[in-house]
């Protein structure tokens, strides 16, 4: 990814990972099941209990986030349990915080973006 190197970009080009990335943390579920996994292993089980989500919703987000390689599943006997693949994605999730924090969380009253907007969840 080239956000950060010391090249700099052509327009849009070798932007299209972060944005995928930036895509695959846009639902509010996920972020929610993110949340969750960085405090510890959880079962699908444990994750709608703690959501109120039904076993399909959550089964399906945690596909998406294992697919992007956000979350791995350890399976022992019939169970799996999920956990953050990396711990630099607390981290990333810990300086768009900051970064709210920082603009007294500007993006939510966007008109594009915010709740309400074009890119808001349809849950």
């Amino acid at each position: 990814m080239a956000m950060t190197s010391g090249t700099a970009v052509s327009g849009r080009r070798g932007l299209e990972p972060a944005a995928a990335l930036f895509h695959s943390l846009s639902d509010t579920t996920r972020l929610a099941i993110v949340q969750r996994l960085a405090h510890g292993e959880a079962r699908v089980v444990d994750l709608t209990e703690q959501l109120g989500l039904a076993q399909s919703t959550v089964s399906a987000h945690l596909a998406c986030l294992r697919d992007c390689r956000l979350v791995v599943g350890r399976p022992e006997g019939r169970q799996v349990f999920y956990a953050l693949a990396r711990p630099e994605l607390w981290d990333l999730l810990v300086a768009a915080e900051t970064l709210l924090d920082a603009t007294g969380s500007a993006v939510a009253l966007c008109p594009v973006y915010g709740a309400g907007g074009a890119g808001a969840d349809d849950e």
